[in-house]
């Protein structure tokens, strides 16, 4: 019998190979599908269909406005200097949290005081930052300072890096605080100083964080345009501002998409830079065949004396515009009458109760969902290679790198008809918050699974345990930490999203963002502080439920991470 007459044996299906892998591909392409392709393509079908017919006239309109390219530049400047500044920022605060000596009272306060930018809406922050630096600022007056020029570029720049630094933070400290302590030691038997230890071991290892925190802090500063609004003005242009103004005030519908449009050109840039940067290098840390764990070592002096003095002005200067907020709501007349009253806060929990109530409900949902979503996608895009995978990979992360506005709008027309009719429920709310904020849970999977040897899960199937009980016995506890990390970003930005929500919002469904965006454009500041407040103590008690949980979850798997997540104040 000859070679050719031989019956080739078919290849197993992916079906029969692995059933689990298979249906899970199948759901989550049908929910990529339904959330983001669909709107996404009709948001592009508004912008480059007119009367049935392809046409690039509305791009051509809008580039060819000297205004918009320079708001084109001004977002490309804007994104940098954030994404730069805000890691930088991040990572010294990570190293103070995880790799320093300090008190644990220390180290508790400045993640505590950490967090506040990123738990109340940017508007707000912006707020407080105009009344400390603008014209007659608090902050000013009190260093006897003159007038300082604010708005614009710098004032947008500070306000941004402020508010979005503390996601590249929850980032940094999941994978310093993932890191084996054991390579430190074994570079000191090798005769290296504490600076060429820090610069050789530490900060390649914390590559994949720096390099997802870049990408984080760039697409969040692209899709911000409340803050722009507020202190960037005709002064400093952005394009999601742009497109905010040309949707809400000129009701240019295709004007709007088209501009947004645009920056998907430099999002799609800098998530091929952060693939290139870590993709092909070695990340692992954790391997189960070290020793016993030491402690980490000693930074070098001045780096320490550094962190020190930045972290710790930074810290006391956002205490100090979150000081003014809760002075704000306590009274009479913000600015005017100072006479300290709680009748601010008694309008929020009678008039504002449904507010409160309903954003706590799709404040959770969507975070249990999202979490679980972002889980499992990092698991498999990191772990696994099957046909789709990248396109997987790009469609789950689109609907960050869309300004809040466009998907609110791209949502609005993809599910205003039959049979996908959602608009005016709290299942669209749910799905734009989902699937635009579980990004960071994603990526924060993936850079703490970089750092997992894979070994780990091999042993777990070759002793005979299933690839859905090693994932929940062997993967789960060991990525807890970035798991965490994601759950946290996702709730804060679930209860104080505004970009999205201003268009997605109906009778049925009020939300606290809502009411103090309200309360600001009717100049009652004290009221919309006052909103603030409450919003801020509740992320901050969720805050203190989701480090309860870890600890349980720690004592039923038997792992060290809730003493390692520990160190990063959850």
């Amino acid at each position: 019998m000859t070679d050719a007459s031989v019956p080739r044996a078919k290849r197993p299906s992916m079906y029969s190979r692995d059933p689990a892998l298979f249906f899970a591909l199948i759901a989550l392409w049908l929910s990529l599908g339904v959330f983001i392709l669909l709107p996404f393509l009709r948001l592009l079908q508004a912008t480059f269909v007119r009367d049935g017919v392809l046409t690039l006239a509305n791009l051509t309109k809008v580039w060819g406005k000297a205004y918009n390219r320079r708001a084109f530049s001004g977002s490309i400047i804007l994104a940098t200097a954030v994404s730069l500044a805000g890691t930088l920022l991040a990572y010294l605060f990570a190293l103070a949290v995880t790799r320093t000596h300090w008190p644990r009272w220390i180290k508790w306060l400045l993640s505590s005081i950490t967090i506040l930018p990123l738990i109340s809406p940017p508007f707000t922050s912006s707020i407080s930052l105009t009344l400390a630096l603008g014209p007659n600022g608090m902050l000013l007056k009190a260093l006897g300072l003159g007038e300082l020029n604010f708005y614009g570029f710098w004032g947008t720049w500070i306000s941004e890096t402020l508010t979005y630094f503390p996601v590249a933070f929850m980032v940094l400290a999941a994978v310093l605080s993932a890191m084996d302590p054991n390579l430190d030691d074994a570079a000191f038997s090798l005769g290296a100083s504490r600076r060429r230890m820090f610069w050789t071991v530490t900060v390649p290892l914390s590559m994949p964080g720096i390099a997802n925190s870049l990408l984080l802090l760039f697409g969040s500063s692209l899709a911000d345009f409340a803050t722009p609004l507020i202190l960037g003005g005709h002064k400093f242009p952005v394009l999601p501002t742009q497109a905010y103004l040309q949707i809400t005030g000129m009701y240019d519908l295709r004007g709007g998409a088209t501009l947004s449009v645009l920056l998907l050109l430099p999002a799609l840039l800098v998530y091929g830079i952060q693939r290139w940067m870590i993709g092909k290098k070695s990340y692992v840390t954790v391997t189960g065949k070290s020793g016993a764990r030491s402690a980490f070592a000693t930074l070098p002096r001045g780096l320490e004396m550094a962190m020190a003095i930045i972290c710790g002005l930074v810290a006391l200067f956002i205490a100090y515009l979150y000081f003014i907020i809760l002075w704000g709501s306590a009274v009479r007349v913000w600015g005017v009458d100072n006479t300290f009253t709680m009748e601010h806060y008694h309008y929020v929990f009678t008039h504002g109760k449904k507010a409160i109530t309903d954003t706590l409900k799709i404040g959770i949902t969507s975070t249990v969902l999202g979490s679980l979503l972002a889980v499992v996608l990092g698991y498999l895009f990191q772990r696994f290679r099957f046909p789709g995978r990248k396109t997987m990979e790009f469609v789950s992360m689109l609907n960050y790198a869309l300004p809040g506005t466009v998907v609110g709008i791209a949502y609005i027309i993809a599910f205003n008809e039959k049979p996908l009719l959602l608009t005016g429920t709290m299942t669209i709310l749910v799905a734009a918050y989902v699937f635009r904020y579980y990004a960071t849970g994603i990526r924060s999977v993936m850079a703490s699974l970089q750092q997992i040897d894979p070994s780990l899960e091999e042993a777990s199937l070759s002793l005979g345990a299933g690839r859905v009980r090693t994932f929940m016995e062997v993967t789960v506890p060991l990525i807890i930490p970035a798991v965490l990390a994601g759950m946290r970003y996702l709730f804060i930005h679930s209860m104080t999203a505004i970009s999205a929500t201003i268009f997605l919002i109906s009778v049925r469904w009020t939300l606290l963002t809502t009411r103090i965006l309200e309360s600001m454009t009717e100049l009652q500041f004290s009221q919309a502080s006052a909103f603030s407040i409450v919003l801020i103590v509740m992320v901050f008690i969720a805050d203190i439920v989701m480090g309860w949980a870890l600890h349980r979850s720690s004592l039923r798997f038997g792992t060290p991470q809730e003493k390692t997540y520990d160190n990063i104040g959850a």
